[in-house]
């Protein structure tokens, strides 16, 4: 084989072995895996709660206690929003809003 036909394989070989080593370069490094970022954790599962069922035979509870009461300043706020909304001028407001409040 003549010296040229020699150096020209020798070429190709090296040529390849470095275009195909970038590739190599994944799979032999051993700590490739701890360099990857963690997985994230999985998510809870979903709480499944058995709803209650009324019983058939149970008595009714009923709760006697009277609904909290809003502010005087509530009150007011609600019923010049409800003239306003009704179409009531400023003047006929007041009146209704004293008179609804109370």
């Amino acid at each position: 084989m003549p010296p040229m036909g020699r150096v020209s394989i020798c070429f190709v070989l090296l040529a390849a072995l470095f275009v195909g080593q970038p590739a190599h370069t994944q799979y032999l490094l051993p700590d490739a895996a701890r360099l990857a970022p963690p997985l994230p954790a999985p998510s809870a599962p979903p709480k499944i709660e058995v709803p209650k069922v009324p019983q058939f035979d149970a008595r009714p509870r009923y709760d006697y206690q009277p609904l909290p009461r809003n502010s005087f300043s509530d009150r007011v706020t609600k019923c010049l929003d409800d003239a306003a909304a009704a179409g009531l001028g400023p003047a006929d407001r007041g009146t209704y809003a004293r008179s609804c409040a109370n």
